[in-house]
């Protein structure tokens, strides 16, 4: 059964199966999308707000200070072989609030065993569509360093 491993600037990294995804409230997005090698896509995707499984791990920022939340990230890798990258902001409700999904199911099927996969019903390109989710990294952009 497919795993992937939530870490980073977290308080409780752990490793989820899609099983351990049904945890959370399951919300369901019907989406349509262009990709580049098949053309139009149109699907019913169910599963967790990849927000509340982060929040539920304790991101390593001050929750009341919103310039702190604004400056960290999300790098998703997946057994299809694709990377992709988010901002918190994206997804936290006092900026965009956009319901990204870590999809439990594709159109009416289980993901138990090819494992969940990223995704992001308000982009029209399909690029940043992860299948096989095996890493969800969390954490802060650090500033450059300037030099002297």
């Amino acid at each position: 059964m497919a795993k992937l491993i939530l870490h980073g600037d977290l308080d409780h990294p752990a490793t989820l199966g899609v099983a351990d995804l049904h945890a959370w409230e399951q919300h369901r997005s019907a989406v349509t999308f262009d990709c580049a090698t098949n053309g139009p896509q149109h699907h019913v995707f169910e599963g967790a707000l990849l927000r509340d499984v982060i929040l539920d791990a304790g991101p390593a920022f001050d929750v009341g200070r919103r310039k702190d939340r604004s400056r960290f990230m999300l790098a998703i890798s997946g057994g299809d072989g694709h990377h992709t990258v988010l901002s918190w902001a994206e997804l936290d409700g006092d900026f965009a609030g956009n319901p990204v999904l870590l999809a439990t199911r594709l159109d009416g099927a289980d993901l138990d065993e090819s494992g969940s996969q990223l995704v992001v019903p308000t982009d029209r390109c399909g690029a940043r569509y992860v299948s096989a989710v095996t890493h969800v990294w969390f954490g802060a952009l650090s500033p450059p360093s300037l030099g002297s």
